[in-house]
């Protein structure tokens, strides 16, 4: 059909609320929205005349998908506002728990999002019968990943034990050593996770749309907690200076924010951070790369999924190097800073790569502690508008299809990006005026 009028409500298997409206007219692209109908959310409010120390606690609550990557990138905006310097154990600490949640995080995805797509069914919940084997070892992954970020941040999600400055307590010996067991031994759960995707890779379409893509940069590592905000197009900058690089703005349709860079979309994730990173990847994500044809930039937003899996063989690899060093090394409680911190007026920003892509959070204290500006940027807003560009790339290209065909398109694209949505949903201020 040349003409097609898509209205996709309520998109399934993605956090948050969002629809889909396309319209095409003689093969004329008329219409073309990711519509955002989740409430908004004022985090940024909430902040304003709250302590210094309460920033972490509320804006760890922001996803419990991503709890703890709000909480390292809060304690890196307050520790830069006031001058903090955490010590080498804190931030090797911070990056192992960092990876526990993009492992159970990606796992999600891949496994529950985006496997029953590729593998012809509704949701998981089928697969447990046709798939049994594949649920199991979703599950065990999870489950593995969970229990990291529970030894480092003192519970699965909402972590209690990350501060600015350090942590309260340590994992335990008897912790880290059962970790980096089963650690080690999900090196075959995640060969089958390969072998799986392989067989159902076919089915990922074939359309490219060359896009800005915006990440951390740290050479030569393939980074996630520091570095400089990086991009395929324009050259690295600081993260105090982000607000140079991302422009957000307000669209008709959408309760969250759209971002833009040099006045066009740009994409941010697993997809923008591998093509950013990829040459920093260890030998062994290499080797699963090259075996899943990522063998250089990728230009596919269906080869987000791809590029997670990547991921989480660098990051179990990372995670066990990290153990390894602890149980070497052990817990030194003299390098821990949390208990000294002395106020002071100022501004920073922490930046850090979050499953979905680069999360901000900007923070202003006056002399007292007190949050005087706050500014929180997460992925799925810049993200949005990147989605809406590929729609418009995409939709030319299918619309020989049948209407169910090109919905399930373009949900499977939206779930490509595994969208937070919810997170999202950040307004801007509105001052009423009689």
């Amino acid at each position: 059909m040349s003409s097609v009028d898509v209205f996709v409500e309520n998109i399934t298997r993605v956090e948050g609320h969002g629809n889909i409206r396309v319209r095409a007219t003689d093969g004329k692209l008329e219409v073309c929205q990711l519509q955002i109908t989740e409430s908004p959310r004022y985090y940024e409010q909430l902040l304003l005349g709250r302590k210094w120390y309460d920033a972490v606690h509320i804006t760890c609550r922001i996803c419990g998908i991503c709890s703890i990557g709000h909480t390292t990138s809060s304690i890196q905006g307050m520790e830069r506002a006031m001058g903090v310097e955490p010590s080498d154990q804190t931030h090797k600490l911070r990056q192992l728990a960092l990876m526990g949640e993009i492992l159970q995080s990606h796992y999600l995805h891949v496994y529950f999002l985006v496997a029953p797509d590729l593998l012809g069914a509704p949701s998981v919940v089928p697969l447990a019968t046709t798939h049994t084997e594949v649920v199991k070892m979703a599950l065990r992954q999870k489950r593995l990943a969970n229990d990291i970020c529970y030894a480092i941040g003192g519970r699965h999600i909402h972590p209690l034990t990350i501060r600015v400055g350090g942590f309260t307590s340590f994992p335990k010996e008897a912790e880290l050593v059962d970790l980096k067991e089963r650690l080690i031994a999900s090196r075959k759960d995640l060969e089958a996770t390969v072998e799986l995707l392989l067989s159902v890779a076919h089915k990922l379409p074939a359309f490219e749309r060359e896009c800005e893509c915006v990440a951390l940069t740290n050479p030569p590592r393939y980074e996630f907690y520091s570095g400089m905000i990086g991009s395929t197009v324009t050259d690295p900058v600081a993260p105090n200076d982000y607000r140079s690089k991302v422009i957000e703005r307000t669209v008709p349709h959408s309760h969250a924010k759209f971002c833009s860079s040099n006045g066009e979309p740009y994409q941010v994730g697993a997809l923008a951070r591998y093509n950013l990173n990829h040459v920093y990847l260890r030998p062994e994500a290499k080797a699963v790369a090259a075996t899943l044809g990522l063998n250089g930039p990728c230009a596919n937003p269906f080869f987000f999924s791809i590029a997670q899996v990547v991921e989480c063989v660098e990051c179990a690899e990372y995670a066990i190097e990290l153990i390894d060093h602890f149980l070497d090394a052990g817990f030194d409680p003299a390098l821990d800073g949390h208990r000294d911190v002395k106020v002071q007026a100022g501004c920073g920003t922490g930046a850090v790569e979050v499953p979905r892509g680069l999360l901000f959070h900007e923070y202003e204290v006056d002399d007292e502690g007190t949050i005087v500006g706050a500014n929180l940027i997460i992925p799925t807003g810049q993200n949005l508008a990147n989605i809406e560009a590929d729609f418009a790339g995409f939709v030319p290209t299918i619309l020989d299809k049948d209407r169910a065909q090109i919905e399930l398109l373009l949900e499977m694209l939206v779930r490509a990006y595994d969208p937070c949505i919810s997170c999202a949903t950040h307004m801007l201020k509105v001052e009423w005026v009689d």
